[in-house]
């Protein structure tokens, strides 16, 4: 049941209106305390409102979160009206202000602003946040939501209300003054909405003591969250010169939390254009119907696209590089603004105020071009946000004259020869030093080939499918392997829990203090999508993906199913037939060449990820060997969807790349609704492949991905799931897979 508070939306309510509406509830979540219960009669432990801002943040009031205890919320959401209620926990991540001197007087000072991240993953929908320095309001009224406490049971409501000018001024404190409606209890950290633009400007703050209405905070406050201290230049930088983060991380402004939830928020609205399965609307589906172009020059989908690949790239280096960049353009007089634009999306919304109806579009391009040739490390992942950033300014730009198109060109290219100098350079000095910068920077990852590991091989019984029996040895770096134990006949479900006391015991003769030793687990080729990683040695515990480096390997490829063979066997059973009776084979030496060939590719240069089975958020099913086998050498493909079963081949997808020879896979499990938005995948896989030191990297990488999730840091969430097929043919399986015989 949802409460409509009218309030001046009489008369109002158009289709538009009602797809607003719905877009704003569906984001719009309620807030406990946390150790209570979920169901939807439950209020005793109700805080407050908030709303999604991006994927896993939550947006409130900092007065609403101060009820929880030690930081820690419980925020619950519900994906839409016939869907039931979700509890999930919530660890507050930031406030605004960031600390109070003595009691509260009177009222929580503001901004009163207040980030939650939430503690595990989460589909759900986010609201479109504005990017204008100050919002207008054509109507001179907003659109708000909220949750409170009716007759006992927690219930949603919306409505309209008044905009009668702010408090503040121009100080840091400004609140917009809200009236005409009735504003209960429980809404105050809910979403305030220009519904002209179709998009948010503020956050509920209060109500009003005597009458109606009450006050919120424009969004743009949140560009006052503290920026993280400069860690300082790096080993090998030059004086004045920035420090970068290593260039396989995904996350290059982890702990600046503007930038990360605001760069996520653009990615993911730029994601949900793509074609995709869903039959939602978006907000710039929304933004085109209530006819909203943004700077007089944009649509709401060209809004989106482009930032989106502005989300792509590196923030900018600090506000006054920022301010520098927008001061530069030409015919083009940088307003007064506080607070100051901090982040690109902050510039672009800082250009539709001041743009003229005739060169609106020119400005935008300049601007875009001054953050294309901004000085940032050109690692292969920016490399390519820089390309696909040029080909917007290109396609925009034919609504130009030659002229333009012209001098822009020319500046791509004077950018592009400068970097060629630079890089050159730094090259002919790294020579004189014998190594080169990210050598030196960045510690090496350990060596699979060059440590002990554990060796956890599972054969399925052809002929009881439910079963399976298994070995764990220790492999030495020559290859050698050392049985400890083995089993038969023991059912697959539950395989985890009778292995772990082994498993603890293996592990316990090869760890190091903070090295944990490598478990790779040999699978049958349609068990390989099997949760290992996940397994845990005790109650309590971490899994076993976040506590050492996991991988799987294919332990039946010389059983795999010849190409020919329009079926991939029933069970995964090693066949009992000659090759070639039953549809398998044996690698011949060309595949097998082949196969260590791309192994030395991916691992003696920079890998580069290509995502097989969707496109942008279609899917599709994986290639036939043949054509898998056509990929560059240094391919490592990505699996976005597997284990959704879309196609009737999908669960042999895996034996079908072991196939064609690839040794390293990265993919994740698909537990995810059909429409969900999978483009932090794509970018986060892409990242962590393309911006590291080779294949070779990628095992402590993953494990480093799930110790994030499993820690809770919203910013890998997109790795939830996360899985590594690294299958190193220089190491062969001991006995080719079958248990070792007693000694």
């Amino acid at each position: 049941m949802t409460e409509r508070h009218d309030g001046g939306a009489s008369g109002g309510w158009d289709p538009a209106h009602h797809a607003l509406r719905e877009l704003v509830m569906a984001a719009t979540v309620r807030i406990h305390r946390t150790g209570v219960g979920y169901a939807p009669e439950e209020s005793g432990a109700f805080l407050g409102s908030g709303f999604f801002i991006a994927p896993n943040w939550v947006l409130t009031c900092a007065h609403v979160i101060h009820g929880g205890e030690g930081g820690e919320v419980t925020v619950i959401y519900q994906a839409g009206p016939f869907e039931e209620p979700r509890g999930v926990p919530g660890q507050v991540a930031a406030t605004l202000p960031d600390h109070l001197d003595g009691p509260v007087r009177g009222g929580w000072p503001a901004p009163d602003l207040a980030l939650v991240r939430l503690r595990e993953p989460v589909d759900h929908d986010c609201v479109y946040v504005s990017e204008r320095p100050a919002p207008h309001f054509a109507e001179g009224r907003v659109f708000y939501a909220g949750w409170t406490s009716y007759q006992g049971r927690p219930e949603i409501l919306d409505g309209f209300l008044t905009v009668r000018g702010t408090i503040g001024g121009w100080s840091t404190g400004a609140q917009m003054r809200l009236g005409e409606n009735d504003l209960p209890p429980g809404v105050s950290g809910g979403p305030v909405i220009d519904p002209v633009r179709g998009e948010v400007v503020g956050v509920l703050k209060s109500r009003a003591d005597h009458g109606t209405g009450g006050t919120s905070i424009g969004i743009e406050r949140l560009r006052m969250l503290q920026v993280p201290p400069d860690t300082g230049p790096a080993p090998d930088s030059a004086p004045g010169q920035p420090h970068h983060p290593p260039p396989h991380d995904p996350h290059p402004h982890p702990h600046d939390l503007y930038q990360a939830v605001f760069h996520a928020h653009d990615r993911y609205h730029r994601d949900r254009q793509q074609p995709a399965g869903s039959r939602r609307p978006t907000w710039a589906d929304l933004q085109s119907e209530l006819r909203a172009r943004p700077g007089r020059t944009l649509s709401p989908d060209e809004r989106g696209e482009l930032l989106g690949r502005l989300a792509d790239l590196p923030p900018p280096v600090s506000t006054r590089g920022l301010l520098d960049l927008l001061d530069s353009l030409p015919d083009f007089r940088l307003p007064p603004l506080s607070p100051a634009p901090r982040g690109w999306r902050d510039g672009l919304g800082v250009l539709y105020e001041t743009a003229r109806q005739d060169g609106a579009l020119r400005l935008v391009l300049d601007y875009a071009m001054g953050v294309l040739i901004a000085a940032r490390p050109p690692t292969p992942s920016v490399l390519d946000a820089e390309q696909a950033l040029w080909d917007w300014i290109k396609q925009a730009a034919t609504a130009l004259d030659s002229g333009y198109r012209r001098e822009i060109a020319r500046r791509r290219e004077e950018h592009l020869g400068d970097r060629q100098r630079d890089r050159h350079g730094r090259t002919s000095a790294d020579r004189l030093t014998g190594d080169a910068p990210a050598e030196r920077t960045r510690a090496r990852p350990r060596d699979p080939a060059q440590e002990r590991s554990v060796l956890l091989e599972v054969v399925r019984r052809g002929w009881e499918p439910d079963r399976c029996d298994w070995s764990i040895s220790v492999t030495r770096p020559d290859g050698e392997a050392t049985r400890l134990y083995e089993g038969q006949r023991v059912p697959l479900d539950g395989l985890g829990a009778h292995l772990a006391a082994s498993l603890a015991e293996a592990f316990r003769r090869c760890d190091e203090p903070g090295r944990p030793v490598a478990l790779q687990v040999a699978l049958p080729h349609l068990l390989l999508g099997m949760a290992v990683d996940e397994w845990r040695l005790r109650p309590g515990a971490d899994p076993l993906g976040a506590e050492r480096p996991v991988v799987v390997r294919c332990g039946d490829r010389d059983q795999l199913p010849a190409e020919d063979d329009d079926g991939y066997g029933t069970y995964g059973q090693r066949a009992s037939a000659p090759d070639g009776a039953d549809g398998h084979r044996a690698p011949s030496s060309d595949e097998e060449s082949d196969r260590r060939d791309r192994w030395h590719r991916v691992h003696a240069q920079h890998a580069q990820a290509e995502v097989l089975d969707c496109d942008d958020g279609v899917r599709r099913p994986v290639p036939e060997p043949a054509a898998l086998r056509g990929l560059a050498p240094r391919t490592v493909p990505v699996l976005c969807r597997q284990g959704d079963q879309r196609y009737e081949d999908d669960a042999t997808a895996l034996g079908r790349l072991a196939r064609a020879g690839y040794g390293v896979v990265l993919w994740r499990r698909s537990r995810r609704q059909t429409d969900s938005v999978c483009g932090e995948f794509h970018r986060g896989a892409k990242v962590t492949v393309d911006d590291g030191d080779g294949a070779g990297a990628l095992p402590e990488l993953v494990h480093g991905l799930r110790t994030q999730v499993r820690a809770g840091l919203t910013e890998a969430f997109w790795a939830d799931g996360i899985a590594l097929l690294y299958d190193d043919p220089h190491q062969p399986l001991p006995g080719s897979g079958d248990l070792l015989e007693a000694p």
